[in-house]
């Protein structure tokens, strides 16, 4: 119904309305007329007053009575309305199980082809949590937070999607963590970076999902030149992205499952040059230990600061410590520190003693997709649980970085490692050839601390206590 309409009906309502109000003053009036002059000229007068009053009396003491009988009678049981389900879910959708995922599909570039997928989605109980688009070229990337209903397997997901003219669809698990509005994700993300140079893979990895992540360093070992020259700007590819490094190197990106979109390669070179700006950087936490036979030491992050310490070290070591640590030439060891400590390529922790000499490192190296660790303790120093709690700390940063497996290479005659590997509690997978044992943990199920070495108090970067 038009305004116009509307207003012509209210008009003709209303002077229908005065004109029965009118009619009815008319009807009162006359009628009261009436009723006078039978009481004032009529013989029986009182006798029609009284029986009017106790007519009026039981009137208003049966609508007394009605009026509390249905008080608080309850309303009708079939109204002919549904009634609404639970947290407002659609009807039939109360108590039913979902879960979580992720989902990357192209749509094309033209008005409706986001409203045709979502509606197909809506069709299937699946609520759209959260939406990002990626532009390109010839269409548009939609990356959303699905929750479905658990019975809806990924097979009949994506066959949804692609009915609604989904192309290249790309689906994932997800969790509670993906709940995350992109923006404070990506100030989380800065943040880890800022605070730790060791942290830009992982946070990374975690931006962009499965990936690949390689540091190549500007030379060799030996001095030979390792890393191409990357431009400024960086280079994006359709699965491939490449960044320069501040140290020289380059940083390459592969994900051969999904295509890199220019959001994400925006992102990403965000990231990189915010590490770029920071320069080196680790945390100051600093944790003192006592030793079973009461000598305290200290365990931190190291970084390339302490090459000096780390080849002091190597120097009092024996050729067959250094040998099980590095399985080849003794010679070359040192030529390894620099790299080992750099935290673009892991995480390194550092033993020190009450004097501050160094006597061990543990290194948690990133290798693509894979974690290793490593461990040198200074002979004097072996055998007193150090190498195991280095360990320990080591999975731990690794579970809670997300790796799925931690792998340690050594010989198979170095029963001290083999012990600290199998002191973490996980299951193991052993694989050996020609006298090289490759020991691989899962560090998703770290147990609690075991107190090996009694934790006594805790440093900051400034030495206060």
């Amino acid at each position: 119904m038009t305004e116009a309409s509307s207003a012509r009906s209210a008009r003709r309502h209303h002077w229908r309305r005065d004109i029965i109000e009118l009619a009815a003053l008319f009807s009162a009036v006359a009628v009261a007329d009436v009723l006078a002059n039978t009481l004032v000229h009529g013989p029986s007068g009182p006798l029609l007053l009284c029986s009017a009053a106790v007519a009026l009396l039981a009137t208003a003491g049966f609508h007394v009575w009605w009026s509390r009988r249905h008080e608080y009678a309850p309303p009708p049981t079939d109204t002919g309305a549904t009634a609404a389900s639970p947290s407002g879910a659609a009807p039939g959708a109360a108590g039913q199980e979902t879960v979580l995922w992720r989902m990357r599909t192209t749509v094309r570039d033209e008005p409706g082809s986001l409203a045709a997928l979502c509606t197909a989605l809506a069709a299937r109980r699946v609520d759209i949590l959260s939406l990002q688009t990626h532009p390109l070229s010839d269409g548009t990337v939609d990356e959303f937070l699905l929750r479905a209903p658990e019975a809806l397997t990924s097979g009949e997901l994506a066959r949804t999607v692609a009915g609604a003219g989904g192309a290249h669809s790309w689906l994932e698990r997800a969790d509670a963590h993906d709940l995350v509005d992109a923006p404070t994700r990506m100030l989380g993300l800065a943040t880890r970076t800022a605070l730790d140079s060791a942290e830009l893979p992982l946070a990374l990895r975690q931006l962009l999902g499965r990936c690949t992540i390689r540091s190549v360093p500007a030379r060799s070992l030996r001095g030979q030149p390792l890393a191409e020259q990357v431009p400024t700007e960086g280079v994006l590819e359709e699965h491939l992205m490449k960044f320069r490094d501040p140290s020289g190197g380059s940083l390459t990106i592969e994900r051969p499952q999904l295509p890199f979109t220019p959001t994400e390669f925006a992102r990403v070179r965000a990231l990189v040059d915010l590490d770029a700006r920071l320069g080196q950087r680790v945390p100051p936490r600093r944790d003192v230990l006592t030793l079973p036979e009461g000598n305290e030491i200290t365990v931190r992050r190291a970084d390339t600061s302490d090459l000096a310490a780390a080849r002091e070290m190597h120097d009092r070591c024996s050729p067959n410590t250094l040998g099980l640590r590095y399985h080849g030439p003794v010679g070359d060891a040192d030529r390894y520190l620099n790299h080992l400590l750099s935290p673009r390529f892991g995480r390194t922790l550092a033993v020190e003693t009450a004097s501050g000499r160094l006597v061990a490192l543990g290194h948690l190296l990133w290798d693509g997709e894979e974690t290793e660790v490593a461990l040198l303790v200074e002979d004097a120093w072996q055998q007193r649980g150090i190498g195991a709690e280095l360990l320990r700390r080591l999975v731990t940063m690794a579970a809670e970085a997300g790796c799925e497996s931690v792998y340690a290479i050594t010989r198979a005659s170095n029963t001290g490692m083999v012990a600290a590997m199998r002191g973490l509690g996980l299951p193991l997978d052993y694989q050996i050839e020609e006298g090289t044992l490759v020991i691989t943990a899962r560090p998703t199920g770290v147990p609690a601390r075991r107190e090996s070495l009694e934790s006594a108090r805790v440093q900051d970067g400034t030495g206060r206590r």
